[in-house]
């Protein structure tokens, strides 16, 4: 299986979604839009939640490619958005520390 840094920089979309993506992310606030995504209550850690976002964006990328009356693009969006911004503390997490 792969890991979850390869498999968000393997998602292929179309370019205006991904670019309205990177632009929402970079004012990802954890709280606010993670709660609204995946319901309020405790927060799962940023392992768990990015696989959790993984899971509903690409049930979201299959309504889009169905062309499922039911696919919003706003949803996929938010979702997209909070994909990247989780990745973003994922790897920040991860980082090495130097004091």
């Amino acid at each position: 299986m792969q890991d979850l840094m390869t498999m968000i920089s393997t998602l292929r979309r179309p370019r205006l979604l991904a670019r309205a993506a990177k632009h929402g992310a970079q004012d990802y606030d954890r709280d606010r839009h993670l709660q609204r995504i995946l319901g309020y209550g405790s927060l799962p850690g940023n392992g768990a939640a990015l696989v959790r976002l993984i899971d509903m964006e690409k049930e979201s990328n299959a309504q889009r490619m169905a062309e499922d009356a039911a696919y919003s693009l706003v949803r996929h969006l938010d979702i997209l958005i909070a994909l990247l911004g989780e990745a973003q503390l994922f790897k920040a997490s991860r980082a090495p520390q130097y004091h």
